[in-house]
C-alpha cells in the first residue's frame, strides 16, 4: 500500500491545476479517496471531527447488504433449478445466480458513477460517494429477468432527475434507488411485474437449462390476481420464494439491520417504526377490512413477504430522504409501514406497496420535521412564559 501511495504522490502533480491532466482531476481525486483516508486538514473556521464520514457510512452500508445480496444470488439459482425442474449442488445453484447478477452490479455501477464522473468534471467539483450505496441496492430491487438495457436507462434516469438536478449527494428529496424501480414499474410494467419475471429461465455457461412455458408468481402477487392468502412457512424468513434479488430473505436482511445498528448508522426509531405501523394497520384491516385475501392475511405475513423488511431496513432509514428530528423518525417510519399496507390491501395493482410508500412518506419527511421543531420551540415559549 505505501508503494501505491507514493505512485499516486507522484502523479499527483499532474492532475492540479496547471497540470497537464487537470482536467481529470475529480476522477483522480475519487479514486485518491477511494484508496486512501484523504490527508488534507481544515486550516480555519470551526469544524468538527470525528472518526465517520461519507466514505464510511456507505462502506459499512454496503458491507451490510452482503449477507442479503449473496444470498438473493443463491435464491436465483435455486428458484432456476427449482422451476427447471433439475437438482444442482450448492455451488451450482450459487455459481448460476452469481453468473445472473453480476452483469445488472456492473451495468448499475458503471452507468451510475460514469454520469457522477461527468458530472464532477462538469462541476469541476470532487466526486461523491453517495451511489456506492445506491448502485448495490438497485440491482438487489429488481426481477432478475429485468434487461440490462431497461437497467441502464433507470439507473441513468434516477441518478440524473432525481439526484443531481437536485444538488447531488446529500440534497436529493427522494430515494434514487426507489426512484430506478418506480421508473421500471411506471415504464416498463411487463418487466417488472407478472409470472415470468422472477425467475430466470436461460441457461448460463452451461449451468441449469432452457425453461419454456415458465409460471412464477410471488406469494404478493398470487394473493392479489387470485383472491388466495398464501399459507405461512419458514421458506418465506429463509428466502427460497420467488422475488427480487435481495429483498427475499429476512433472517438475510436482519444480519444487515444489525451492523447499522450496531455501528449507529441506521436509526432503530425508524426502523422499529415501520414495523409497527405496518403491524398495525395489517391488525385493522384483519378486523374491519374488505373481504379479500390482502385483508385477512396475518400481520406476520405482511411483514415478511415483499420488500417490506428490506425497505424498513435500508431505505426508510436513509439519512437524506427521511426524517431527521428524533420524533419525526417515529412518525415518518410509522406513516411508511401504514401506507405500505393500506396500498397493499387497497390497490391490487401494486401488491408491494413498500416503494410507492416510501417515496410518498420521502415527500413529507421536511414538513414532518418543521412541525417537530415548531412543536418543540412552542412548548419552550409557553415554558419561558410561565
Amino acid at each position: 500500500m505505501k508503494a501505491l501511495r507514493n505512485y499516486l504522490d507522484k502523479i499527483k502533480p499532474n492532475f492540479e491545476e496547471g497540470g497537464k491532466l487537470h482536467a481529470f482531476r475529480s476522477v483522480f481525486d475519487g479514486f485518491e479517496t477511494f484508496l486512501f483516508v484523504p490527508n488534507a486538514t481544515a486550516k480555519s473556521g470551526t469544524h468538527i471531527h470525528d472518526a465517520i464520514d461519507s466514505k464510511r457510512i456507505m462502506s459499512m452500508v454496503v458491507i451490510a447488504l452482503i449477507p442479503a445480496l449473496l444470498f438473493g444470488m443463491y435464491n436465483v439459482g435455486y428458484q432456476h433449478f427449482k422451476a427447471a425442474g433439475i437438482d444442482g449442488s450448492f455451488c451450482e445453484l450459487f455459481a448460476y445466480g452469481f453468473l445472473a447478477v453480476l452483469p445488472k452490479i456492473i451495468v448499475s455501477y458503471v452507468v451510475g458513477l460514469g454520469i457522477e464522473f461527468v458530472v464532477a468534471q462538469w462541476k469541476k467539483e470532487e466526486i461523491q460517494e453517495g451511489f456506492l450505496v445506491s448502485g448495490m441496492l438497485i440491482p438487489m430491487i429488481v426481477p432478475v429477468d429485468c434487461p440490462l438495457w431497461i437497467l441502464a436507462v433507470a439507473t441513468a434516469f434516477s441518478v440524473i432527475f432525481a439526484k443531481e438536478v437536485f444538488g447531488g449527494t446529500g440534497m436529493n428529496i427522494f430515494n434514487v434507488a426507489l426512484i430506478t424501480r418506480a421508473f421500471l414499474f411506471f415504464a416498463y410494467p411487463t418487466k417488472m411485474s407478472g409470472d415470468t419475471v422472477w425467475v430466470s429461465g436461460d441457461s448460463i455457461f452451461g449451468l441449469g437449462q432452457q425453461v419454456d412455458g415458465l409460471t412464477v408468481a410471488t406469494p404478493l402477487g398470487i394473493a392479489s390476481t387470485t383472491g388466495a392468502a398464501p399459507e405461512f412457512s419458514m421458506d418465506m424468513v429463509y428466502g427460497l420464494i420467488p422475488g427480487s434479488i435481495g429483498e427475499t430473505s429476512v433472517i438475510a436482511i436482519a444480519l444487515g439491520a444489525i451492523l447499522l445498528l450496531w455501528t449507529g448508522i441506521a436509526s432503530w426509531k425508524t426502523m422499529l417504526s415501520v414495523f409497527v405501523g405496518g403491524a398495525f394497520m395489517a391488525m385493522v384491516f384483519n378486523a374491519i377490512g374488505p373481504d379479500t385475501a390482502m385483508a385477512h392475511m396475518p400481520w406476520y405475513e405482511h411483514l415478511v413477504l415483499g420488500g417490506f423488511c428490506f425497505g424498513a431496513v435500508f431505505m426508510a432509514t436513509d439519512p437524506v430522504t427521511s426524517a431527521r428530528t428524533e420524533t419525526g423518525k417515529y412518525i415518518f417510519g410509522f406513516l411508511i409501514g401504514v401506507m405500505a399496507i393500506v396500498i397493499r390491501v387497497l390497490n391490487p395493482g401494486y401488491p408491494e406497496g413498500m416503494m410507492l410508500a416510501i417515496l410518498l412518506m420521502n415527500i413529507f419527511a421536511p414538513l414532518i420535521d418543521y412541525f417537530v421543531v415548531q412543536s418543540n420551540i412552542n412548548r419552550r415559549a409557553k415554558r419561558a412564559i410561565k
